[in-house]
């Protein structure tokens, strides 16, 4: 198991397939990109699937969880999807993306094995989505969700980030709209994760705020701890359900002590949090010959100095070097 000195115990991977993305998020990366890991660094498709074989057959991990980047931009994903289920014990496996390219590989990845995806939309509005990822793609991550639903990647959660001066209010059509198409909703609290480093609190659109705009259009009834378990998101039923939407509160409503997430970043780096600025290298042990026994004691040894919290409260918080796209959602 993946236990660390607070007794939580890690059994949900999130694996990072690729740094790379084809959008240009205003709170992820700058308009010119990234200076991209070079392929040498990132870990092979071999690599991926022995990490994740010792995760769940060793370490107790029993849910995966791919992401970027863009996951979809990494050659072979059917494959890697398709390994990873054959895997004993099988874990659950999902993907977090955004959308881009999924109307075509949305059936192929589910019949690989794929459980679920999760995709980032953050607006109804397509001069609105263009403003804020740099493209014109708005109707591709449409095409996408539709694709999943039919695929019967379910639930299909789509995540939204709301951003002053460009969705503020849309809170309340998106939650309609997701309804409507029997999509879970979960706004996320804008974090400091950007490659530029000019995020800021005051300048961040809180889930009280989110919450007060839902409620101007819908009643909304609390799930509560029990249904919530470990899962980042706060969920409350949309008028009496079935429907639910949630709210994942990193900043203003940590859920650090229920944190039940390890980290696998692209170039094969161990993070305990997302929010970590210290990583465990796995890729050079593995490269000079680690067995699976070490390269699992090296990865135990990490979660074990798991801080208590992310710190994003304490006025000596710094922000990590590594933007999210690195890092891995």
């Amino acid at each position: 198991m993946l236990i660390d000195t607070y007794g939580r115990a890690a059994t949900d991977l999130r694996v990072s397939l690729t740094d790379r993305c084809n959008l240009r998020c205003t709170y992820c990366m700058p308009e010119e990109g990234l200076q991209w890991l070079a392929k040498p660094e990132l870990l092979t498709d071999d690599e991926i699937v022995r990490l994740v074989r010792i995760a769940v057959t060793l370490l107790g991990v029993t849910e995966v969880r791919f992401t970027g980047g863009e996951p979809l931009l990494r050659p072979g994903l059917v494959s890697l999807v398709e390994r990873c289920a054959a895997l004993e014990p099988r874990p659950r496996l999902s993907l977090t993306t955004n959308g881009i390219g999924l109307a075509r590989t949305a059936q192929a990845l589910r019949d690989a094995g794929l459980d679920r995806v999760n995709v980032s939309l953050d607006t109804l509005r397509p001069e609105v989505f263009a403003a804020l990822t740099r493209r014109r793609r708005h109707q591709d991550v449409l095409d996408g969700l539709a694709a999943a639903r039919a695929a019967g990647l379910t639930p299909v959660k789509v995540n939204a980030v709301l951003m002053p001066g460009h969705n503020a209010d849309e809170a309340p059509d998106l939650l309609a709209w997701a309804v409507a198409n029997d999509y879970e909703l979960r706004f996320i609290e804008q974090m400091p994760l950007d490659a530029q480093h000019g995020w800021r609190r005051d300048g961040m659109i809180t889930a009280e705020q989110i919450l007060a705009s839902l409620r101007t259009r819908f009643t909304l009834t609390p799930e509560g701890a029990a249904e919530r378990g470990s899962a980042p998101a706060e969920r409350w039923l949309v008028d009496g359900g079935p429907a639910r939407v949630g709210v994942i509160a990193s900043v203003t409503r940590p859920f650090c002590r229920t944190c039940d997430r390890t980290r696998l970043t692209a170039d094969g780096q161990v993070r305990t949090c997302l929010f970590a600025t210290e990583e465990t290298d796995l890729r050079a042990a593995l490269r000079d010959g680690a067995s699976d026994e070490e390269l699992a004691r090296r990865w135990r040894a990490a979660m074990w100095g798991k801080k208590a919290g992310a710190g994003i409260d304490d006025p000596e918080f710094l922000q990590p070097a590594r933007p999210m796209s690195a890092i891995g959602g």
